[in-house]
């Protein structure tokens, strides 16, 4: 996937968070990619605490394509991924992943939020630990302003 797509792709799963959020939803999206790098076979905002954009879109394409062809896919989502999102994609088979911004910049953010108690467990570490390699490309820095964008007031009540 070059930087225009990296780009591109993170703008609209920014899109997804930002329609997740006007339902009272955490403002996070993802995408999935196909191994084109162009097509969108689907798209998730966050649900709930529990089922997060990245996790909910991972057993969702588990459901509806082969492994073989997740290997080939891409999960693009506006932050790194959580220890339970990265496990789901990794069970999912899903080759690569490609966030803006990191978790430490979503806790310098949300500080201690009750509905956010972040691991500082960087989605790197977690597929380190597994037995098939998964590309992983993020944080994008010249992103992280509009990333951010839609957490600054939500995570203030």
């Amino acid at each position: 996937m070059n930087q225009d797509q990296v780009l591109r792709h993170l703008r609209r799963a920014n899109e997804v968070a930002l329609r997740a959020a006007s339902m009272g939803r955490h403002p996070f999206g993802a995408l999935l990619v196909a191994p084109d790098g162009e097509t969108v076979l689907a798209e998730q905002g966050n649900i709930d605490t529990v089922n997060h954009a990245e996790s909910t879109l991972a057993r969702t394409a588990a459901d509806n394509w082969p492994g073989e062809y997740l290997a080939r896919c891409t999960l693009v989502t506006t932050f790194e991924p959580c220890a339970m999102c990265t496990g789901t994609a990794y069970w999912a088979n899903i080759g690569r992943i490609v966030y803006g911004a990191s978790e430490e910049t979503l806790l310098a953010l949300t500080g201690s939020h009750e509905e956010n108690p972040t691991l500082s467990l960087p989605c790197r570490e977690v597929i380190a630990r597994g037995q098939k390699a998964i590309e992983v490309i993020g944080p994008v820095a010249e992103l992280e302003t509009e990333l951010l964008a839609p957490h600054r007031d939500f995570w203030k009540s």
